[in-house]
Parts: C-alpha cells; sequence; structure tokens
C-alpha cells in the first residue's frame, strides 16, 4: 500500500456567521486521486485554503509524510510542497506567461550585477507547457490569453513547482475537451511520480475517469469517503445535497412568439464574421463552440461590452444603437459574463448592493433609494436563488464561487430584463445549483423572455434549448433544432466549420 502523504484532523474554521469547517477529517496517499466534492458552500474551497496556507485553521492537525506542521502562509506552504491550482486564477495580468510561471522563482544571471535570465527563463517555461501540450507564446502578457489558456499557464506553474501535493480546484471548467485529455495525462503522469492529487470538480462525469477516492463535505462536515470506481453517481448526488435533486421537465413545445433580439450582419476585424441570428419570445437558443471560437465575443458585443465594426442590433423589431453596457441595460438586456469576478461582480460591495445596481433608477423614487426598498428587492433574489449568505449586508468577495454566480443572475433578474445573455451560467456550480439555473432559465423562457445561452456542456445544451448555433472562428457554421441536435453533430461542426443545419 502506498504511503501517506497528507492527514488533516478535526479541521474546524469559523467566520463571522459561519461555521465553514466543522471537524473535518481528510487525507492523501502517493500516487492517489482524492477527489473532494460538495456543493458550493460546503467547505472545499475553505479546506484547501487552509492547506495552501491562505487561511489558518481554528483547530485541528495537519500532517505531512509523518511530520505535524503549522502552515503559516502560502510560500511555507510550498516549501512543504504543497501546490495549488485554484478555481479563481492567481495570476498577474500585466506579466508575461514566463515570469507568471517562474514568479518569485526566476533564474537569475551575473555574479555582481544580478538580473533575471529571461532567456532562461522563456525556454523553461516553453518545455513546461509544451510536456501539457499547450503550445503558446511565454512572452506575451497573460491578459491577452484566453481563459482556457490562462488556465493551462496556472496549471503548469503549479506543475513547475515539484510538489508532492498537488491541489486542483475545477481545473477543467474552462478547459475543452481536448484540452481536458492532456491535463489528465498529467495528472496520470504525476500519480506515476508518486505525487498525490486533490482534485475538486462539479463535473461527476470526470470522476470515475481520474478519481480514485472521494470524500463528500456538506455543510462543513465530513460525510463520507467512498471509493470512486464503485459507487453510483446518484449515491453522491444523494450525499452532496442530502436530498433527491428535482429538475423540472422542460417543455419545448411551450409557445414560441414574435421576435425579440435580431442580429444582422454583424462583424468584428479581430473575430467575428458576418453574424446573423434572432431570438424569439419564450426561446432559448443556445450558442456551442470551441474555446476561442468567438462565442464570448460574440455576446459582448451585443452588450456594448467591445464594439463591432459592422452590423445592426434589433430589439423588438427596433433598431437600437448599442455602444455601451449602459445601452444594453436601457434595452432590458442582460449579460452573465464569463468571468464572474472581472465583469460581473463588485466585489467589495455587499451583496443586496450588487444585486440591485442595474435597477437603482428602476427602484428611486425623486432620484432617492430608501434602504428598505433596496434591502427587500435583494432579499426576494436571495431566497429564490438559495443564496448562501450570513446577510444581505456581507461583502460578496466572501461568497463562494457559486453563490457570486447567482448573486449575479439574481442582479439581472431584480433588472427585469427581456434578454438574457447567459455565458458559461453553470460553470463552477455544483449538482444542485445547476438543476437551480437551469430551471431558471426555462422559468425566463416560460415567461416570455429570449435567452442566448452559452456553454461548453453540449448535454445541458442540447438539453434546455429549442435551437442551436454552432460557432466556428468567428462565424456561425451550424444550427440544430433541439430535437435534431447530437453531441455528435455539434462536435463535428465545431470542430470542422462543416456548415450544417439540422
Amino acid at each position: 500500500m502506498s504511503d501517506l502523504l497528507l492527514k488533516m484532523e478535526g479541521i474546524t474554521k469559523r467566520f463571522p456567521g459561519v461555521l465553514a469547517l466543522d471537524n473535518v477529517d481528510f487525507d492523501v496517499y502517493e500516487g492517489e486521486v482524492h477527489v473532494l466534492l460538495g456543493e458550493n458552500g460546503a467547505g472545499k474551497s475553505t479546506l484547501i485554503k487552509i492547506l495552501s496556507g491562505a487561511y489558518e485553521k481554528d483547530s485541528g492537525k495537519i500532517t505531512i509524510e509523518g511530520k505535524t506542521v503549522e502552515i503559516v502562509n502560502p510560500h511555507h506552504a510550498q516549501d512543504l510542497g504543497i501546490s495549488t491550482i485554484y478555481q479563481e486564477f492567481n495570476l498577474v495580468p500585466y506579466l508575461t506567461v514566463s515570469e507568471n510561471i517562474f514568479l518569485g522563482r526566476e533564474p537569475i544571471k551575473g555574479k555582481i550585477v544580478k538580473r533575471v535570465n529571461k532567456e532562461i527563463m522563456k525556454a523553461h517555461a516553453k518545455k513546461l507547457l509544451l510536456d501539457l501540450g499547450v503550445d503558446i507564446d511565454t512572452g506575451i502578457p497573460v491578459y491577452r490569453l484566453g481563459v482556457a489558456d490562462q488556465q493551462m499557464v496556472e496549471i503548469t506553474k503549479a506543475l513547475s513547482m515539484k510538489a508532492r501535493v498537488c491541489i486542483m480546484d475545477e481545473p477543467t471548467a474552462a478547459l475543452s475537451a481536448n484540452e481536458i485529455e492532456e491535463l489528465f495525462r498529467v495528472i496520470k503522469r504525476l500519480k506515476k511520480e508518486r505525487v498525490g492529487v486533490i482534485y475538486i470538480s462539479h463535473r461527476l462525469e470526470e470522476i470515475p475517469l481520474i478519481g480514485d477516492r472521494i470524500t463528500v463535505l456538506r455543510d462543513g462536515k465530513n460525510i463520507g469517503t467512498v471509493s470512486a470506481k464503485e459507487t453510483r453517481m446518484d449515491s453522491l448526488i444523494q450525499m452532496m445535497v442530502g436530498r433527491k435533486i428535482a429538475e423540472v421537465s422542460y417543455h419545448k413545445e411551450r409557445s414560441i412568439g414574435e421576435e425579440l433580439l435580431k442580429v444582422k450582419d454583424l462583424s468584428r476585424k479581430d473575430g467575428l464574421n458576418n453574424i446573423n441570428f434572432i431570438i424569439r419570445k419564450g426561446e432559448v437558443v443556445g450558442l456551442a463552440g470551441l474555446v476561442g471560437s468567438g462565442r464570448t465575443e460574440l455576446a459582448r458585443a451585443i452588450f456594448g461590452a467591445e464594439p463591432f465594426d459592422e452590423g445592426k442590433v434589433y430589439v423588438s423589431g427596433q433598431l437600437v444603437e448599442i455602444k455601451s453596457p449602459q445601452d444594453a441595460v436601457a434595452q432590458r438586456i442582460a449579460y452573465l459574463p464569463e468571468d464572474r469576478k472581472l465583469d460581473g461582480l463588485v466585489l467589495v460591495r455587499s451583496v443586496q448592493e450588487n444585486i440591485t445596481l442595474p435597477s437603482l433608477k428602476r427602484i428611486s423614487h425623486k432620484g432617492f433609494i430608501g434602504r428598505n426598498i433596496i434591502r427587500k428587492s435583494a432579499k426576494e433574489y436571495v431566497t429564490k436563488l438559495i443564496i448562501k449568505t450570513p446577510s444581505l449586508e456581507q461583502m460578496t468577495m466572501y461568497l463562494s464561487g457559486g453563490n457570486q454566480q447567482k448573486v449575479v443572475i439574481a442582479k439581472w433578474l431584480c433588472s427585469q430584463s427581456d434578454i438574457f445573455l447567459f455565458d458559461e451560467p453553470t460553470r463552477g456550480i455544483d449538482v444542485g445549483a445547476k438543476a437551480e439555473i437551469r430551471n431558471l432559465i426555462r422559468e425566463l423562457a416560460s415567461q416570455g423572455a429570449g435567452v442566448l445561452m452559452i456553454s461548453s456542456d453540449l448535454s445541458e445544451i442540447i438539453q434546455i434549448c429549442d435551437r442551436i448555433l454552432v460557432m466556428y472562428q468567428g462565424t456561425i457554421c451550424g444550427e440544430f433544432s433541439g430535437e435534431d441536435a447530437s453531441q455528435e453533430k455539434i462536435l463535428e461542426c465545431a470542430l470542422m466549420g462543416k456548415v450544417v443545419r439540422g
């Protein structure tokens, strides 16, 4: 049997108004992938932040290779052989790829006047990335990379530290199918090198492919540890949520109304080419395609977050000019962005302030906004979306990733928009919250809203959408009705750019 690498015993952590971890036990063996599951807010992120030195535990014991340790900060955790890949990227946007990978560990040249050896650093970074099957220019700043490439830089940075324990928090959330295969290949290599991997994912289908054991947290408690290969998915879900998931049956036969949003001949020099589509009242239109195909750029262009060079946008049959997000909000268009922290929230403001932000003009009276009105409006959507927060005054930065996503959705529901642009709405969301958000999308459509839904989860997009558009290199290359769509057809279109109509 493999040797025990890490043991956490009786770990407890409290925040104001919240018992985040309650006497949790967890361990990892050499060459093992130990999966950590749980709903958003279950305590997963808190546990790994204690292990990575970002938080101090209130009580409990941590043992690494038989030696009891007190992890005082992230640098100390790295010295102890613990490397962490966070769900939210921990990169410096204006530093280059190689500078991010070797930040704080730069190779030095010169005996008297010491300088960073940028040539060696770039070469080493390039080799590490190629070992992952990724070909990225190591000399460009990371803010110029897409989400998937930034994730691969984060993974490369962590693996470059030669860790004994590697923590991966939602590492596949922004990756394509091919990139996920490459990541799994790397994880299997780590297992052979007797590295212990702690793997957090909301994609339950990945678990038997890569995991050895599974520990489930719920409400800050360890519910149990089971075999990844021998445990049924429905049993895992029951452990995670403590209840059966009730997902409303979706009737695609519901009434589809008149035209709500029309995009005509929309183009941008750097990525969008002659985009045309229509969304009608009561309709959910899916937008599929590989990472980098132009899906997010299209949504941002419609919302006014990025300019387009040519084309027209019509709302309810009327030509509208959208040059900014303010223009879009005025046309009752809502946008849930792919990166909620960067584009969707004001993290240092409260939950109630974030929820009511786009609605201040509507809920104000003669230029004045009453606290009670803000509180009442926010409370309605906190209750409706089951947002886990100690209070409405809690700063949004202290919520879990999934609950932050719910706040973004609540913000646009509160704004009473008619057109919703959802970019990866269930990314990084637990299985229970996914069902809730899908039901909300269906409810919006049943109430007459029009929804454009971008998703990398093909089974999700087929299940929810009335029609599915597929993008390839900045253009729409295929369209399928919900009944005729299949993952094989969509992938063929997305991978090859083959013009298809289902």
